[in-house]
């Protein structure tokens, strides 16, 4: 799997998973919320907020409907370009949300929606883009982005194969190659059964690339399950309250259900540990006192042929371990031996 760093974090099979808070426009417009969010994810254990950058005229046409998801949770006789200019970041918002990141000590991502979108995460230096599934279809607008040779994070919502060939081939055409993929599925909240994790899996053995998983469930349970898979990244939208307004408050995780997550995440890298196959060195410990020794069930004169019915296996392991008991049989007893002893190589000899 290709390796490469987002900021100071590592995308690898050995590093731990990147974890990134989609606040997304959970701020609605509000610079300050913005901070307060930056600062309640990193508190809850995010490696990484995520913002989205756009105009709204540049996203949507004066007609454009509301998704499905956003009727349900926002006012239906408002238009989308009307929702989305509610939702926009001015740009002169960037320097104090970036210094508030690296404050805090988090890296700072945004998913760009139009090149202008591109150019302006450049001028400020994003350590990569994140490309939202809804363009992944899009071959120019990813040219562009592969332009920047930054690390992208291909979110791949609604397509199939196909498709994520070309998006790949289209940033790889401009020079990018640092590029992780995230099963995903675009709906608000996604259903459990539509998750298909198995689908991360084939996006890793398809493609050879890192892959992670963009999580629109109302569970932890996927995200948990992503990295026991094999998922190097996670991304989960965070609110710091969901009563909020805005599309996407009632499906983002609070601060203490985020928290819950990362603490979930990190047992689940602790519960994956290593793929060699050997004892911890706490079960060397405990195997003294439960695995067991050769020893005999009888008293054994000295001079004594051994037979296999004088022998046993009793606990603790510090004797002559039970895998030599077939080189036992036939020897003789150089001394005495009592019963319910523990044979050592010494009290024997081998008939020639």
């Amino acid at each position: 799997m290709r390796e490469f760093a987002i900021g100071h974090h590592r995308i690898a099979v050995d590093a731990p998973v990147f974890v990134i808070a989609e606040i997304g426009v959970n701020h609605n417009g509000d610079v300050a919320l913005a901070k307060d969010m930056i600062v309640a994810a990193q508190r809850a254990g995010a490696d990484c907020v995520k913002f989205q950058t756009f105009k709204a005229e540049r996203v949507a046409t004066a007609t454009a409907e509301k998704a499905q998801y956003q009727l349900r949770s926002t006012d239906p006789a408002e238009s989308q370009i009307d929702m989305l200019r509610k939702l926009e970041l001015p740009e002169e918002a960037y320097p104090e949300l970036l210094a508030c990141c690296d404050t805090q000590n988090i890296t700072f991502l945004s998913t760009p929606y139009s090149l202008e979108d591109v150019d302006l995460l450049a001028r400020y230096a994003v350590p990569a883009y994140k490309v939202a599934s809804a363009l992944c279809v899009e071959p120019a607008f990813l040219r562009r982005i592969g332009q920047e040779k930054r690390p992208v994070i291909l979110s791949t919502g609604m397509a199939d194969l196909p498709e994520i060939e070309e998006a790949i081939a289209s940033l790889r055409r401009e020079g990018t190659e640092d590029i992780v993929l995230l099963q995903c599925t675009t709906d608000y909240p996604a259903r459990l059964e539509d998750t298909n994790l198995r689908a991360m899996q084939t996006l890793a053995a398809t493609f050879g690339l890192p892959v992670g998983f963009s999580d629109h469930t109302q569970s932890p349970l996927p995200s948990i399950l992503a990295v026991a898979l094999g998922g190097r990244v996670i991304e989960k939208h965070f609110t710091t309250d969901k009563s909020l307004p805005g599309p996407d408050q009632g499906t983002s995780a609070n601060p203490a259900e985020f928290a819950a997550l990362v603490r979930g995440i990190r047992e689940a890298e602790s519960v994956m540990g290593s793929a060699l196959k050997q004892p911890t060195d706490r079960e060397k410990i405990n195997a003294r006192g439960m695995r067991r020794s050769i020893v005999s069930k009888v008293a054994i004169a000295a001079g004594t042929t051994i037979t296999a019915e004088m022998l046993t296996f009793k606990r603790p392991a510090t004797g002559i371990a039970p895998r030599h008991f077939d080189a036992l049989i036939g020897t003789v007893a150089t001394k005495d031996i009592a019963a319910d002893a523990l044979l050592d190589w010494s009290w024997i000899e081998r008939r020639s």
